[in-house]
């Protein structure tokens, strides 16, 4: 017979730093992935600019991802970083 561990409830601060994570998740990703889709297209008509956004869109993703870690009272310096450059990684190799 196999003994079920009974679940512990979860704390008010846990839940509201989840809600908090993934609010700031979709804040920070959505011009994140925006500016980096967008700066295909302005790298046609003018390089500088789409180079620019392209750029802008790499510290978003970074302030995003240690904002993220700051809420969960971590440091924000470790290898979940270049979870926030991902959207600047896959366009960077269409861009260059």
């Amino acid at each position: 017979m196999i003994k079920r561990r009974r679940p512990q409830p979860m704390k008010i601060e846990t839940v509201q730093r989840w809600v908090a994570s993934v609010i700031l998740i979709h804040v920070g990703s959505v011009p994140a992935v925006a500016l980096a889709v967008y700066s295909l297209g302005a790298a046609d008509t003018d390089r500088g600019r789409g180079i620019g956004l392209w750029l802008m869109s790499a510290v978003i993703g970074l302030l995003t991802i240690a904002g993220v870690r700051l809420i969960f009272q971590r440091t924000p310096f470790s290898p979940w970083l270049l979870l926030g450059l991902l959207p600047t990684t896959i366009t960077g190799f269409y861009l260059f």
